[in-house]
């Protein structure tokens, strides 16, 4: 995928990105919002963390998602007795006696990782790698994945009996983590007409794989203003209790902080969302329209903020 120019490569991705979100509003009714940020991740090479209520077609949405951009989709339940090779693959012995690995469902290009808290965290662990390195390690020997690779967990928020919270360092992995919501009045009307009928949208395919790595490289590429960079970095640094950018509210309410890896995800993201609304270089807004998808899982409540019903949002909120 080739483009006389990165000014003419940003407008063929922001048009990219309207075709998608057009495709995709034929079977998802509403959560628009959520759409939107997924597919910023993706484009930005990140992974995403879905949160929501049961029926909320969280599945649907990346299913739908895997189908629109013409890739190679695996869904994997998480169970408590999943093993970690369920997930990576194992090597057998075939029929001469040699070992023989056999992938397992994280070698495909979107891997839905659903309901990712009900698995121990040996199982959870098994992701690590691969969302970190793009490869998995078995019996000593590496295999990469293929590319692009993409994970979106699910998690349910009001089921905690019998689930594995996530391990920081798992959920430091993750780009993005999206909260949806249930959909309006009208909208729960539409979804309810569209699925309790025999109609059944027809999808067309709006990216290849190669294109997706193509715009995955531009967003790199994007120019970016040092006060824009500083700003990122900035709100990254005041989430941190006890550093001398922290504001009082984050030393009040916050024990621990986002890391530099929050940063980085914050000037990515920005970048995106850029150019999907065909801008040539990010602003401090970009930065804000997306800090609450990077920082949300990034910083840990104490005690004080718990018994006085402060959430992540409000701490966030009060940084800009």
């Amino acid at each position: 995928m080739e483009f006389k120019s990165d000014v003419e490569a940003v407008d063929a991705l922001a048009k990219a990105y309207k075709e998608l979100k057009a495709e995709i509003g034929k079977v998802i009714i509403g959560q628009d919002e959520v759409v939107k940020a997924v597919i910023i991740s993706l484009f930005s090479r990140g992974h995403s963390l879905l949160v929501g209520v049961p029926g909320l077609a969280k599945t649907l949405l990346v299913s739908t998602i895997a189908e629109v951009l013409d890739l190679d989709f695996k869904r994997v339940q998480f169970t408590p007795d999943l093993m970690p090779s369920d997930i990576t693959g194992a090597e057998i012995l075939d029929e001469n006696r040699h070992f023989e690995f056999i992938k397992g469902p994280i070698f495909a290009n979107i891997v839905l990782a659903d309901e990712i808290n009900r698995t121990p965290p040996k199982t959870q662990a098994a992701l690590l790698e691969a969302m970190q390195e793009r490869c998995v390690t078995v019996s000593g020997v590496m295999h990469k994945l293929p590319a692009p690779f993409f994970v979106l967990a699910t998690q349910n928020p009001i089921e905690q009996e019998g689930t594995y919270p996530l391990p920081e360092a798992q959920l430091d992995r993750f780009m993005f983590n999206i909260i949806l919501d249930y959909p309006s009045y009208k909208e729960e009307i539409d979804v309810v007409k569209s699925t309790t009928s025999n109609y059944k949208a027809k999808l067309n395919n709006i990216l290849t794989g190669d294109q997706i790595v193509a715009f995955q490289q531009l967003i790199r590429k994007i120019p970016i203003a040092d006060n824009v960079l500083e700003y990122a970095v900035g709100l990254a640094s005041k989430t941190r209790p006890g550093k001398e950018m922290a504001t009082d509210k984050v030393n009040e309410y916050i024990s621990w902080g986002a890391g530099p890896r929050a940063s980085q995800y914050l000037v990515l993201g920005a970048k995106c969302h850029a150019a999907i609304n065909g801008k040539y270089s990010p602003d401090i807004e970009d930065v804000q329209a997306i800090a609450k998808y990077v920082l949300r899982h990034r910083i840990v409540r104490n005690y004080k903020a718990e018994a006085s019903g402060i959430t992540e949002e409000d701490v966030i909120e009060s940084l800009f």
